[in-house]
């Protein structure tokens, strides 16, 4: 299996995984939901986890690969601004849900490059 097929199926495992858990675990989710956003946190939950396992689907066939990584980076772009409302909301629970609040903003731009990476490379060389 060449690397960039590689990338793209660890992606769209990743993706799908992440879409699962919105479903096996929604609580966790149902937290991480900034309280701006209208309506009820569960409803987001499984709205993201619906997206997450479209991007997977997408990002597993070869033919809509590329479209699909280009929407994933979109995705990891546009969850941002609710992971940097969920560190400010959890400023005050314990020092373990903090830290893990605030050390998942960085890791956003090297889940988008990725994104990126697997696009191109599903685009051609």
């Amino acid at each position: 299996m060449s690397r960039q097929r590689r990338s793209a199926v660890l992606l769209a495992a990743f993706m799908g995984g992440a879409g699962v858990l919105h479903f096996a675990a929604p609580k966790v989710f149902d937290d991480t939901v900034p309280r701006m956003l209208p309506g009820q946190p569960r409803t987001w939950t499984y709205a993201s986890g619906v997206v997450e396992l479209a991007l997977a689907a997408g990002l597993a066939h070869p033919g809509t690969r590329a479209v699909a990584a280009r929407a994933t980076a979109g995705f990891f772009v546009g969850v941002f601004p609710a992971n940097v409302q969920m560190a400010v909301d959890w400023r005050h629970r314990p020092r373990p849900q903090r830290i893990a609040a605030w050390a998942r903003l960085p890791l956003q731009a090297p889940l988008v490059l990725w994104a990126r990476g697997v696009a191109r490379g599903a685009d051609g060389p």
